[in-house]
């Protein structure tokens, strides 16, 4: 009988793993310095994830880009966080911010849909920004059940497909940006962004197709919270 693992690695998988263009090189450093300013979503999200968490938590973030997040809530206690990232460009800017903070966060790179990790090897996932950007996102949300223990909880935080620009724009004048850099941005959420990102509806059939079964959706600002959880 074929393992899990086996069965992961022989599955048909996207010839790429993401949609859009690469963030590499200077595209991810350009999206780096960018979303640094926005340190007051990654507090509130490290803080929403820092209150749910069991002691001794093993962290896996998937997609963290350059690491902000983890940061923050390895800053809050997460003694155990790792990181996943499909470009290379990230995961060696994610190393290097953490090592910045004096932090041991395991920032590796690989597939969404087919994690390096063996089963049951965390506690919780979280995800942020980066689920609606998948090219196999069902694949992944089987890969996070796959290497949750069980009682395993994920949440993954995206943008929300009826955000308004009037609620996106109030977003982005939060980030801190330049003049240029926030009307990209917006340019950015109604052109890519919003066109990729998950109505409710959509959400909660792929959730019911993957190996969770089921899970909540809840709104939170201009995006959701799709909690899920690992019986």
């Amino acid at each position: 009988m074929s393992t899990e693992n086996e069965m992961r690695q022989h599955r048909k998988s996207p010839k790429k793993a993401y949609k859009g263009m690469a963030m590499e090189g200077a595209i991810a450093n350009w999206y780096a310095r960018n979303t640094k300013g926005d340190v007051r979503g990654f507090r509130q999200c490290a803080d929403a994830v820092v209150a749910r968490l069991p002691p001794n938590a093993r962290v896996l973030e998937v997609a963290p880009g350059p690491g902000y997040l983890a940061i923050e809530i390895a800053k809050r206690g997460g003694s155990n966080v790792a990181g996943l990232d499909i470009s290379e460009t990230f995961v060696r800017i994610a190393q290097g911010n953490a090592r910045a903070e004096g932090l041991e966060i395991d920032f590796r790179h690989g597939n969404a849909s087919a994690m390096p990790f063996a089963d049951a090897s965390f506690d919780v996932i979280v995800c942020r920004a980066a689920f609606k950007n998948f090219s196999d996102p069902l694949g992944a949300l089987d890969e996070m059940f796959r290497v949750l223990a069980p009682g395993g909880r994920a949440s993954i935080f995206d943008l929300r497909k009826d955000a308004s620009m009037e609620e996106i724009g109030a977003e982005v004048a939060g980030m801190r940006l330049s003049p240029v850099n926030a009307w990209f941005t917006r340019l950015v959420f109604r052109t890519t962004l919003l066109k990729n990102a998950y109505a409710k509806d959509a959400l909660e059939r792929m959730v019911a197709e993957s190996r969770f079964g089921s899970g909540e959706v809840r709104r939170d600002g201009i995006g959701f919270e799709l909690r899920l959880e690992k019986p």
